[in-house]
């Protein structure tokens, strides 16, 4: 099935509209969201294999979808800890780390140096996402010239962070070397993963036939209940 992308301008427009005529709330979006990626997890580490997973969170609502992932991924029986070194105080946002805080879920204040999977299996970046724009600000460049040289395996969350959601990876600046082997889509393909070359899955299993065709997506094939799935691109990164 060949998927369709969604540019950023019409991800904020669907994200709006889905908000005013859907009748949607930023909370339910970002509960789906979340739970997309939480499956992902699940699909890309099982149980059996792993249950170390570090979730790197921005402040805005990549983050927030970082925050609902690892509440679920605690209650499948994974580690999470988070890294959230600049918290957003809104209300929303301080239910998700309240919600954290009860599960004991850790928080931690650095990053390991290396970071390697001596300490973590998987690592969840979810810093900026599709409305990402302009200079990144400290501590983010260190962190995602991290994840550019880690040995841990990196599932981004629509958007490898620093990313151009048009054109991909930077030019330079510390994404410039940033490839992770996995990224999930969330609600439709941003045009960035014409240069991503890892495992890719799309989530967020909401839309409706007409919403989707006034945008143009294609609704992936989800099997059964899931929340996610997986959509091979091919060598030259085309879905």
């Amino acid at each position: 099935m060949a998927l369709r992308t969604l540019s950023a301008a019409n991800a904020a427009a669907l994200d709006k509209e889905l908000m005013s005529t859907g009748a949607y709330s930023l909370d339910q979006l970002m509960e789906l969201a979340g739970l997309s990626v939480s499956q992902a997890v699940y699909k890309l580490l099982p149980l059996n294999k792993g249950t170390r997973v570090l979730v790197a969170c921005g402040p805005g609502n990549n983050g927030g979808d970082g925050l609902v992932a690892a509440r679920h991924l605690h209650h499948y029986g994974y580690q999470p800890a988070i890294y959230y070194p600049k918290q957003n105080k809104n209300e929303l946002y301080q239910r998700l780390t309240t919600q954290l805080h009860a599960l004991k879920v850790p928080f931690v204040t650095s990053l390991p140096n290396p970071l390697t999977t001596s300490t973590y299996d998987l690592i969840l970046d979810c810093i900026f996402g599709f409305s990402f724009s302009g200079s990144i600000r400290e501590p983010f460049p260190s962190v995602i010239a991290a994840l550019a040289s880690t040995t841990v395996p990196v599932l981004a969350v629509d958007a490898p962070s620093s990313w151009d959601i048009e054109h991909g990876p930077p030019s330079e600046g510390p994404g410039k070397d940033y490839h992770p082997g996995a990224l999930i889509s969330l609600t439709a393909p941003k045009p960035l993963v014409e240069k991503f070359r890892g495992r890719h899955f799309v989530g967020g299993r909401f839309l409706g036939a007409e919403v989707a065709e006034r945008y143009g997506l294609v609704v992936p094939p989800y099997e059964g209940v899931a929340q996610v799935a997986e959509v091979p691109v091919d060598g030259e990164g085309k879905l």
